[in-house]
């Protein structure tokens, strides 16, 4: 149980360590403007507005593994699987945002895809 809730966790706390590389292209940007961050983040393009979508992405996809970590701890079911695709979820969700600032379309979809096939992995053990 303690490792699933170090994932959780962790993936807590990802969509603000993904905030980092956008706050450095806001810095590059006319220096960060925190009277009106959303509107200089508007503004960003290439690197910055990839790093944008990514942070956005990590509490989108916080969501679906928070649902499914607590759903399957509420009802009684964490086994090993669930500690594997926990494990596998965190991974596939560091690799997606590093190949989100890299530019590499196809590698950080898969690596998307494999996230949210975690997600529901975990979810389905409560079935």
């Amino acid at each position: 149980m303690s490792t699933l809730l170090l994932c959780l966790f962790i993936t807590l706390i990802l969509p603000y360590l993904a905030k980092a590389p956008v706050a450095y292209a806001m810095a590059k940007l006319d220096g960060y403007d925190n009277h009106h961050p959303r509107a200089q983040q508007a503004r960003l393009t290439g690197f910055g507005a990839r790093a944008l979508a990514a942070h956005q992405n990590a509490f989108e996809s916080l969501l679906v593994f928070a649902v499914a970590v607590l759903t399957v701890i509420a009802t009684n079911n964490v086994n090993e699987a669930v500690v594997i695709m926990a494990i596998a979820h965190v991974v596939a969700r560091v690799v997606y945002h590093i190949l989100y600032l890299m530019d590499l379309s196809t590698s950080r979809s898969l690596s998307w895809f494999v996230a949210i096939g975690c997600s529901i992995g975990i979810f389905l053990q409560t079935l």
